[in-house]
Parts: C-alpha cells; sequence; structure tokens
C-alpha cells in the first residue's frame, strides 16, 4: 500500500468520524431542549469540516 492511497483512507476515515459526530452533537443538543446556539455552532463545524475532508479525500483519490 502506498503512501497517497493510506492518506486519503486516514483523511476518508476522519472525514466519517467528524461527521457522524456533529449529527450526534446537533441530535443529542435537539433532543435535550437546550435552547443555546452553541452547541449547533459546534455540530455545524464539526459537519461542515468532515464534508471538507471527503472532498479532499475524494479528489486525492482521484488523481492517483
Amino acid at each position: 500500500m502506498d503512501l497517497r492511497s493510506q492518506r486519503v483512507d486516514t483523511v476518508r476515515a476522519f472525514g466519517t468520524v467528524s461527521l457522524v459526530a456533529g449529527f450526534m452533537t446537533s441530535l443529542l443538543t435537539m433532543s435535550s431542549g437546550y435552547d443555546g446556539l452553541k452547541p449547533h455552532i459546534l455540530a455545524a463545524f464539526l459537519i461542515l469540516t468532515g464534508i471538507a475532508l471527503r472532498i479532499e479525500a475524494a479528489i486525492t483519490d482521484r488523481k492517483s
């Protein structure tokens, strides 16, 4: 397994973990009835980071 392939797999895994963490944060915040905005901002940041990492992995994988 070459270095680029390992990097793509790692980035894709971190993206998936970030997406799951963002969605779980959002769901737990909505179900708890908390009215603050900070957890929703964190969830949005995690989701956007996860999407960006997945896109980066897809572009890098396509080049190889």
